[in-house]
């Protein structure tokens, strides 16, 4: 039966997400928020989710010797990023005057760009849709432009478009969720999303890592 770490680097809402793991895991599913490195590396699923300033987040990862073991896990297993968790993934961020992130995926984080004519407000808080733009086991039983739960001042951009896996409009269309080989990514948080968010965790429960 699987075994899932949810990575703790003091830095993600880790009770939230746990707790919807929880709710749709199959009898026998460990579900374990740590910050061991051994029980990381041992872990058959990851989950790797975030919160906060960027420049932050990767000084607790090096803080806490996690870095590497980010990396060797994204390489092996199934690995789901949320939020924070998926812009650490991309090679740079705008964010705190620049911040080098695990360069897994490669590509920027961006601030948002918004005019006044736009009408819309930084940070980008509360329900939008997701356009799925592939095929992908954790899209099963999601409905094309399911609306999920966003709360982020920064978007991704991929040097390689083929990774993006969904996209959202605020206004001008970004990427919202990533795939490569064993990694998925998403920028909204599906343990605030409801049927949808609590569908994406119970697919990536069930998911070898294979697209």
């Amino acid at each position: 039966m699987p075994h899932v770490a949810v990575i703790d680097y003091g830095m993600g809402n880790l009770r939230s997400v746990s707790k919807a793991l929880e709710s749709v895991a199959a009898e026998g599913v460990t579900i374990e928020v740590t910050a061991d490195p051994e029980r990381i590396l041992t872990a058959s699923h990851i989950v790797f989710p975030g919160q906060g300033a960027i420049r932050a987040c990767m000084n607790a990862l090096n803080d806490l010797g996690l870095t590497d073991v980010v990396r060797q896990v994204a390489a092996e297993k199934p690995f789901l990023g949320i939020c924070i968790g998926m812009q650490l993934l991309l090679t740079h961020s705008d964010e705190n005057n620049g911040v080098d992130g695990l360069n897994i995926f490669s590509g920027q984080v961006h601030h948002f760009d918004i005019k006044p004519e736009d009408k819309l407000k930084v940070p980008h808080m509360g329900w939008n849709q997701i356009h799925q733009t592939i095929e992908h086991p954790l899209w099963k039983n999601i409905q094309q432009d399911s609306r999920f739960y966003f709360v982020h001042s920064y978007f991704i951009q991929p040097d390689n478009e083929c990774v993006t896996a969904a996209t959202t409009d605020y206004p001008n269309t970004f990427t919202s969720a990533v795939h490569q080989n064993n990694i998925f990514a998403v920028q909204f948080h599906p343990e605030k999303s409801h049927r949808d968010g609590l569908q994406l965790l119970e697919n990536f429960l069930n998911w070898d890592g294979q697209s």
